[in-house]
């Protein structure tokens, strides 16, 4: 969620930390700051409300001179989002201030501890007791008063900390919370994500879990907990600073729509090779294969939609049976899950806290890992036996589009490399795969290129009070998720049901009105679902449908239909769901919304 940035060097820290809470802007937050160590000691400037707001009352950064400084933005979980709840904290004596993402899950314990002992409380935060324990435990090392302080902390956290008795030096601590060292000439960074970093530098070091960092503009040193001086290697970032600007489109999410044809064609066409899918990163043997009886896959969000989605792909071609499940639930159910059971992770960022517990539970009780995430290096791909990257590069809005269906790209070569090497995909079905697999870029772009008629749509659907979402089977997990992006980015109440669930209750909110999306791209039950259709019809609702091209049935039923472009039934979400984000889009660009970062929400969801 929150993201934080930290620079030491010769040139003005203040500029450069504003530059880099922007880039996190995505993350989503609602209250920003920094704090620079200059002549006159650690200067500290928050508000509430846009990193825009923190430029005019600093004046760009120029009002805050200095060479050392750490930045926030703050997505308020202990307190309200206030000016005094805002990051950076400052001790009672002004020398110690530090910014934090995560939860301090014994704040409460340590913050009765501070208070009986005299210390004074500013904020309703969790973060505060760090600063103060800083305070306390200085004897004058500072890297012996951080390791202190850090072992009091229970929880989730990414820290960076200034010290106005260690001019130049920032100290970088790592716990179950994303963050990543950046390597420059003569000046050195950190930042919880690195499209802060890109403008500045390619280098980078990635922290685990129990590390911390002292950083000069001179050099980086990393220590484990025990202070015991480790080696980590340089890693190359990959992506230029142009990949995570809007170029030219009005928004992040709009441009990531438009990138999918390329992310997906980046996730297959490495791993298609004379005929065969490929995946170098989960090589395992048909006998080893056959090990698995149980396939369960677990995420959040709109990855947990994607494994909805895939879950029909996976069970048809390799016929072991799956199951989806959130990962917030998992962690806690108790589940039936041993050595036998392959656990597939999905997360974008691979950082999300409830799919990192879902994982190490399902782990400590035998299942063996796959992750199919979208950061390099990040604590699920370290964390998981094996790893599939979707390759989909930088998303910025926080509503995901590319990385939805580069899950999917991935989650379907999956089920087909499974199932040739289980020899329950015989060559002929096979082949019509592979050729749709093939073809699923240039059928993404037709999806688009299809749907010049949906802002038309949108403008007839915006001021709508609800919608509802239905289909069957994989049209249904495809509803999932387009309710999902309707009700993120546009606030409008949406709903998906199962169509066939519709007579059990649901069919008593449709009135004279309503307008209710249905998916129909599910061939073989697609008169089930115009039977459906009918019945909402006759209470009064208005349908728009998204079906195959060429589909003479739907029109004849629907107000309105949106068009894709035929495939196959397994591989029909991946298209289905194209129309459904540029609706969602549409829809929210006419009620004015904030596309890229809507309200209450974070791009990566890093605590429980």
């Amino acid at each position: 969620m929150c993201g934080i940035v930290g620079f030491t060097g010769t040139q003005q820290a203040a500029s450069l930390l504003l530059e880099g809470l922007k880039k996190l802007e995505y993350r989503g937050y609602d209250s920003a700051g920094i704090a620079v160590l200059g002549d006159g000691g650690i200067r500290v400037e928050k508000i509430s409300g846009k990193v825009e707001k923190l430029c005019e009352k600093t004046m760009d950064g120029a009002a805050v001179p200095g060479s050392t400084g750490i930045g926030h933005t703050r997505w308020a979980t202990h307190g309200a989002p206030t000016d005094l709840n805002a990051h950076p904290h400052l001790s009672n004596d002004g020398r110690w201030a530090v910014v934090h993402n995560g939860i301090i899950e014994n704040y409460a314990s340590l913050r009765e501890e501070l208070t009986a002992r005299g210390c004074a409380f500013h904020s309703e935060t969790d973060t505060e007791v760090i600063v103060h324990l800083l305070e306390y435990y200085d004897a004058g090392d500072v890297k012996t008063t951080v390791m202190k302080t850090v072992a009091r902390l229970e929880g989730s956290y990414a820290l960076g900390v200034l010290c106005a008795d260690k001019p130049g030096t920032l100290f970088a601590v790592r716990e179950s919370s994303p963050l990543i060292l950046g390597v420059g000439v003569g000046e050195n960074y950190f930042a919880s994500d690195v499209t802060a970093l890109v403008s500045y530098t390619k280098n980078a070091i990635y922290l685990d879990d129990g590390e911390f960092a002292e950083l000069t503009p001179e050099g980086i040193t990393v220590y484990d907990c025990s202070g015991k001086q480790i080696e980590k290697p340089i890693s190359r970032i990959t992506w230029d600073v142009e990949a995570a600007e809007k170029g030219g489109y009005a928004h992040f999410m709009l441009k990531e729509i438009m990138e999918q044809p390329a992310a997906v064609r980046a996730a297959i066409a490495p791993r298609l090779r004379d005929g065969e899918v490929v995946l170098e990163e989960f090589d395992l043997t048909p006998e080893e294969l056959r090990e698995f009886n149980k396939i369960v896959i677990t995420a959040c969000g709109s990855a947990y939609y994607a494994g909805c989605a895939a879950r029909y792909a996976l069970e048809s071609l390799t016929r072991i049976p799956v199951e989806a499940v959130l990962a917030s639930e998992l962690r806690y159910a108790d589940p039936i899950i041993d050595e036998h059971t392959l656990l597939i992770v999905i997360s974008q960022s691979g950082e999300t806290a409830d799919t990192i517990a879902a994982m190490k539970e399902c782990r400590s009780r035998g299942a063996r890992a796959l992750a199919i995430v979208n950061v390099v290096g990040s604590t699920i791909a370290k964390t998981a036996d094996w790893t599939l990257y979707t390759w989909a590069g930088p998303e910025i809005a926080v509503a995901t589009t590319k990385g939805y269906t580069t899950q999917l790209a991935v989650l379907f070569l999956l089920a087909m490399s499974m199932g040739r090497k289980l020899g329950r995909l015989d060559d002929d079905r096979y082949a019509l795969l592979l050729y749709d697999l093939l073809r699923l870029p240039k059928l993404i772009q037709n999806a688009i290129d299809l749907n010049h008629a949906v802002p038309a749509l949108a403008k007839k659907y915006h001021d709508s009070p609800s919608l509802f979402f239905i289909g069957r089977n994989t049209d249904w997990a495809v509803a999932l998720e387009g309710a999902l992006k309707m009700k993120e980015i546009s606030y409008i109440h949406a709903e998906s049901y199962a169509a066939g669930e519709l007579k059990h209750g649901t069919i008593a909110l449709i009135e004279e009105g309503t307008p209710v999306v249905a998916v129909c791209c599910n061939e073989a039950l697609e008169d089930k679902t115009i039977s459906n259709i009918v019945e909402v019809k006759a209470r009064g609702a208005r349908v728009l449908a998204v079906a195959f091209r060429g589909d003479r049935k739907i029109v004849s039923q629907a107000n309105d239909v949106i068009f894709i472009p035929k495939i196959n039934t397994l591989f029909s979400p991946i298209l289905a769901v194209i129309p459904m984000q540029l609706l969602a889009y549409y829809v929210a660009k006419e009620n004015g919304c904030d596309i890229d970062k809507p309200k209450n929400l974070a791009k990566s969801v890093t605590v429980e």
